[in-house]
C-alpha cells in the first residue's frame, strides 16, 4: 500500500525540477553592455573633460571623459537593463543622474555649473601647504599679483597696508635703501625687531651690506639695500606672514619677531613659447633741496683748519675762512 505514495511523490519532484529548468531557460542573463556618450556644459556647450561617469549601483564601475568630452563604459553581463542609472560628476558642476532606457547604448549629457566654496590653503613652514582653518596661529597670505600692480623697489615696502599688524616703512636713504618691517610692533627694547625672511623654505640674510665705515674719525653710514630688496616682485607667487610665538616656534629663536614666507613661481608645461614682458620706471627726489653756500670753506668760527685735528673737530661744517682761492687749509685726509 506504500508503493503508490512513493511514486506520486517522485512524480511531483520531477515536475518541480522541470518547471525550474524551463524558467531558467526562458530568462537568460543579459550580455555585457557597452555605453558611449558625451558630456558638455549647459551654459556654453563646450565639451567637458575629466568628468567622472559612475554606475550608481556599483561605484567601482566608472569611466572618465577624455579631452573631447567623450567616454566609453562597459557594464558587465548580468545587470538588469531596466535598472541602469549613471551619475555624472565634476568639480565646478552639479552632479546629474541619468537613467538609461532598455537597450539604450548612447547618451548625451549637459551639466550645469555649480558654486562651491573651496577651503583656503596657505603655505606654512618648510613649504608645506595647510588649510588655514586647521592652523592654531594667525597666517595671512598675499598673492604675488598684488606686488606688481603698484611696484616698489624693495618688495618689503609693498607689505604696507596689505597685512594687518604689519608695519613696513622705507628708510630715507634713497630708492635703493633698505626697509624696516615690524609685525605687531617692536618685540624688544634693543636689538633686532624685524622678522625672519624665508624664501622657498630657506632663511635669507636680511642685513644691510656695507654698514657704517669710519675714516679718520668720521663715520659714514652707507645703505646699499637689505637682502629682501634683491627679490623680484615678478617672481613671487605668494607671501605668507606668520605672526605670534607659535608661528615663530617653527623656525626657532631667529623668528621671535615673526616670519615672512616667500614662495616663488615655478615652471609649468605649456604649448609653444610663453613670453611675459613688463617695464617699470621709478623717480625719486629729496623732499627738501638744501641751499648750499659757496662763500666760506671748511672750519668753525671763521677759522680754517691748520692741522688734521682741527679738520676732524670741525667735521663737515663749512664755516671757516672765506674762500678767496689763495688760502690753503688742511683737510680731514691730512692734505
Amino acid at each position: 500500500m506504500r508503493q503508490p505514495k512513493l511514486t506520486a511523490l517522485g512524480s511531483l519532484l520531477a515536475c518541480c525540477l522541470f518547471a525550474f529548468s524551463f524558467s531558467q531557460a526562458q530568462e537568460p542573463s543579459s550580455p555585457a553592455l557597452h555605453i558611449r556618450g558625451s558630456v558638455k556644459g549647459i551654459a556654453d556647450g563646450i565639451a567637458l573633460p575629466n568628468v567622472t561617469v559612475a554606475l550608481v549601483s556599483r561605484k567601482n564601475i566608472a569611466a572618465v571623459t577624455d579631452a573631447s568630452g567623450n567616454f566609453v563604459m562597459t557594464i558587465p553581463a548580468g545587470r538588469n537593463p531596466k535598472d541602469i542609472q549613471l551619475e555624472f560628476s565634476s568639480i565646478g558642476y552639479q552632479s546629474k543622474l541619468v537613467k538609461l532606457d532598455p537597450g539604450q547604448t548612447e547618451v548625451a549629457v549637459l551639466l550645469e555649473s555649480g558654486k562651491a566654496t573651496l577651503n583656503e590653503v596657505v603655505v606654512t613652514a618648510l613649504g608645506i601647504s595647510r588649510q588655514k582653518k586647521s592652523l592654531g596661529y594667525s597666517v595671512t597670505e598675499v598673492k604675488g599679483e598684488e606686488f606688481t600692480q603698484a611696484r616698489e623697489n624693495n618688495v618689503a615696502n609693498a607689505l604696507s597696508g596689505k597685512v594687518a599688524g604689519v608695519n613696513a616703512a622705507g628708510l630715507s636713504t634713497g630708492p635703493g635703501g633698505s626697509s624696516r618691517v615690524t609685525i605687531r610692533g617692536n618685540g624688544t627694547l634693543g636689538g633686532e625687531n624685524q622678522p625672519l625672511y624665508v624664501v622657498n623654505g630657506m632663511p635669507i640674510d636680511n642685513s644691510v651690506p656695507g654698514g657704517a665705515a669710519t675714516v679718520n674719525g668720521i663715520t659714514n653710514n652707507v645703505d646699499r639695500g637689505d637682502g629682501i630688496a634683491g627679490i623680484n616682485p615678478d617672481d613671487i607667487e605668494s607671501i605668507s606672514v606668520l605672526k605670534g610665538g607659535t608661528a615663530a616656534a617653527l623656525y626657532g629663536s631667529r623668528a621671535s619677531n615673526g616670519v615672512i614666507l616667500i614662495t616663488t613661481k615655478k615652471g609649468r608645461a605649456q604649448k609653444g613659447i610663453g613670453i611675459e614682458y613688463n617695464s617699470t620706471a621709478t623717480y625719486d627726489r629729496v623732499a627738501v633741496n638744501p641751499d648750499f653756500q659757496y662763500q666760506y670753506g671748511q672750519g668753525l668760527d671763521g677759522v680754517m683748519p691748520a692741522n688734521i685735528n682741527d679738520a676732524v673737530a670741525s667735521g663737515r661744517k663749512s664755516w671757516g675762512a672765506p674762500i678767496d682761492g689763495n688760502t690753503n687749509y688742511v683737510a680731514v685726509d691730512g692734505k
